[in-house]
């Protein structure tokens, strides 16, 4: 296929565009090979791993203690419960007392912060991870009752005998199932509700001492063993921390609390160095700066300005897009069914992917049609079937048609962009003043996503009138509406004019 045809949009090339007149330093491009992860893969990071090992090999060791009857555990555990009896005193008995009430997961404490994260979550319209929080929760109760009662005859010689157990003689039938319960619904709050960074460091450092603490209170209380609370403690940190870096990686669900959409994803960190490395070997461009940009007038995408290696500044313009914009659009188009009915198609997208492809196949229409809007140089692609990013020109000091002085010759090519649109058979179908930008005196169509082919002339007729609108709410309706009328009126003139067709 063409480079440049209407399927496949042209890329940036090394002289003769924009990019070229700027003195850009160009990479060699690179072929992902086979086998090697994409820049921005979907991984548990090194300390998932550790954990996910560390859980599996502590789960075998319970395993094998148990079908041996304790074998070299049950000693250790003796000597331990044996040493903290003898420290025993009426008042530190009544204070462990408290704090394993406190820890229990029976406890009110503990039933008033999972239902607490349950409603934050629901009011933040973090859905995806309240969903994990909730898988979390049922996973780590059903293994950890699991692995301490699924041999039960051979069960009870994992509890040292001749120790007093002061503490709740009941939960011993579980010896498991609370401090693992209790880590898990600390660790899911603290990866559910608390932000990346510095603070969850701290959360962090503040779970492991509660987690301590408890844990110290029950084998005080000889409720617990040292290796059952080990064991324990292990489940309830892997299950929680594998699952959210799995799930919900903060890279695409990012936890915050700052004003803003939820479509405008975080630019640094792990992201930033992708699609930094993406832009060099698919682009072949040298990334020195990514920047979020305009955001207020994007609910979709994240849109980013690149400035890229050159003699001078050069930049381009990238449309980030994740799983999240395609469930996004998903909603939206519903919505759109809904009110327009089969006024509009509106059929939904079914991957990332086609989501992108869609949106550079409208920008590679409307070069070929003419129409001023910017040039597309192709798709970046950070991991696949979930992130790409959309890159074009950036049209460097241009201001939205809401900000800019609307005179005649804007009007008339505001008119002109209809009409080639209507010649091309195309519907941009999203024209509003966020959408037309005014440089130098040229007016520019952009954000094409919504571009329909053939579409009904109810449809054209609503792109004019959007025009039209837009047009006169920066100068007046009046005027736009006299310069409609004295296009028209030129061009059925020049038709009337044109001689048979012979």
């Amino acid at each position: 296929m063409e480079p440049g045809s209407a399927s496949r949009p042209r890329v940036p090339e090394r002289n003769g565009t924009s990019l070229g007149r700027a003195g850009v330093v160009w990479a060699r491009r690179r072929r992902r090979p086979a086998g090697e992860p994409p820049p921005l893969p979907r991984r548990i990071g090194t300390t998932g791993w550790w954990w996910l090992g560390l859980g599996t090999l502590a789960i075998l060791v319970w395993a094998i203690a148990i079908t041996r009857g304790g074998g070299a555990l049950l000693p250790v555990d003796q000597r331990v419960l044996e040493a903290l009896a003898r420290l025993r005193t009426p008042a530190l008995t009544r204070v462990m007392l408290a704090v394993a009430a406190l820890g229990s997961g029976s406890g009110w404490v503990f039933v008033v912060l999972g239902w607490a994260t349950i409603v934050v979550l629901l009011a933040t319209r973090r859905f995806r991870r309240l969903l994990v929080f909730l898988g979390v929760a049922f996973l780590v109760q059903a293994l950890a009752f699991y692995i301490a009662n699924g041999i039960p005859e051979v069960a009870s010689p994992l509890r040292p005998a001749g120790v007093a157990m002061p503490g709740p003689v009941g939960e011993s039938a579980s010896p498991l199932l609370p401090v693992a319960t209790l880590t898990a619904r600390l660790v899911s709050i603290l990866y559910a509700l608390v932000p990346q960074g510095r603070t969850r460091q701290v959360g962090k450092g503040v779970v492991a001492g509660i987690i301590a603490v408890v844990a110290l209170a029950r084998i005080y209380l000889a409720v617990d063993t040292p290796t059952g609370v080990l064991v324990a403690s292990i489940i309830g940190v892997t299950i929680p921390l594998v699952a959210f870096r799995l799930l919900c990686p903060d890279e695409v669900f990012p936890v915050t609390y700052r004003r803003g959409r939820t479509a405008h994803l975080d630019v640094g960190g792990r992201r930033g160095e992708a699609i930094r490395r993406a832009l060099q070997d698919q682009l072949g461009v040298i990334v020195d700066d990514v920047q979020p940009f305009g955001l207020e007038g994007s609910a979709g995408s994240t849109p980013l300005r690149i400035k890229v290696k050159g003699d001078e500044d050069a930049w381009l313009f990238a449309k980030l897009y994740a799983k999240s914009h395609l469930r996004a659009d998903r909603s939206y188009k519903l919505g759109r069914t809904l009110l327009y009915g089969r006024l509009e198609d509106e059929k939904p997208f079914n991957t990332v992917r086609r989501f992108v492809q869609q949106e550079d196949y409208a920008l590679a229409l409307m070069q070929r049609a003419g129409l001023p809007s910017p040039e597309p140089y192709g798709v970046v692609e950070l991991s696949p079937e979930r992130e790409y990013l959309v890159v074009t020109e950036f049209l460097d000091g241009a201001a939205e048609l809401g900000q800019a002085e609307v005179d005649d010759a804007i009007i008339d090519q505001g008119l002109a962009i209809v009409r080639k649109l209507w010649e091309a058979g195309l519907a941009h179908r999203d024209i509003k003043p966020a959408n037309l930008l005014v440089r130098d005196g040229q007016l520019y169509l952009i954000d094409v996503f919504f571009t329909e082919v053939r579409p009904s002339p109810w449809r054209q007729g609503v792109d004019l009138a959007n025009m039209l609108l837009v047009l006169a709410l920066r100068s007046s309706p009046d005027r736009v509406y006299q310069r409609a009328l004295g296009q028209s009126a030129s061009r059925k003139s020049a038709r009337g004019s044109r001689p048979p067709a012979a």
